[in-house]
């Protein structure tokens, strides 16, 4: 009888550690873009390439700090703490989305019906790309322009 208890309280512990794990995918809430861009700015990106959720409360950015220097950093949501940072010097100059165009991008993909996200990048010609989650759970890709307010595809897995 006391074995059964160990072995019903053992796997009792093990699913709930299996919960957890699942909650945290790095995947992060649609609506909580705003606190992702908010620590971003913070910190000194003024062009956004890739906003990545690693974890709940952790995002990886790449962009651009300025004119010239480039940073893929990745930082806590719950104090904006740099977790990790590399900086690079670059030439050509700044591309990316602007906060702005990041919310455009986003609108579009949560009117296509994404409730979380993992991704949000950008190619060099304005192509936007945001892979999440929709409310049935099942994998989304949407691609719009930078810029314009209007889809370009959806993909749903």
């Amino acid at each position: 009888m006391k074995r059964n208890m160990i072995l019903i309280g053992s796997l009792a512990t093990l699913m709930l550690a299996g919960t957890t794990v699942q909650a945290d995918d790095g995947r992060l809430a649609a609506d909580r873009l705003d606190e992702a861009l908010k620590q971003g700015t913070t910190f000194g990106f003024q062009h956004f390439q890739e906003i990545e959720a690693k974890e709940r409360d952790t995002i990886e950015i790449e962009g651009w700090l300025d004119e010239t220097w480039q940073a893929d950093v990745r930082l806590s949501l719950e104090n904006g703490e740099s977790l990790e940072e590399q900086r690079n010097r670059r030439d050509g100059g700044a591309w990316g989305m602007n906060e702005e165009d990041v919310r455009l991008a986003m609108q579009a993909a949560v009117a296509e019906g994404l409730v979380e996200f993992e991704e949000i990048q950008v190619d060099r010609d304005g192509r936007v790309e945001i892979e999440g989650i929709d409310a049935d759970g099942r994998e989304i890709e949407v691609r719009t322009q930078q810029g314009e307010s209007g889809l370009v595809e959806v993909e749903r897995d």
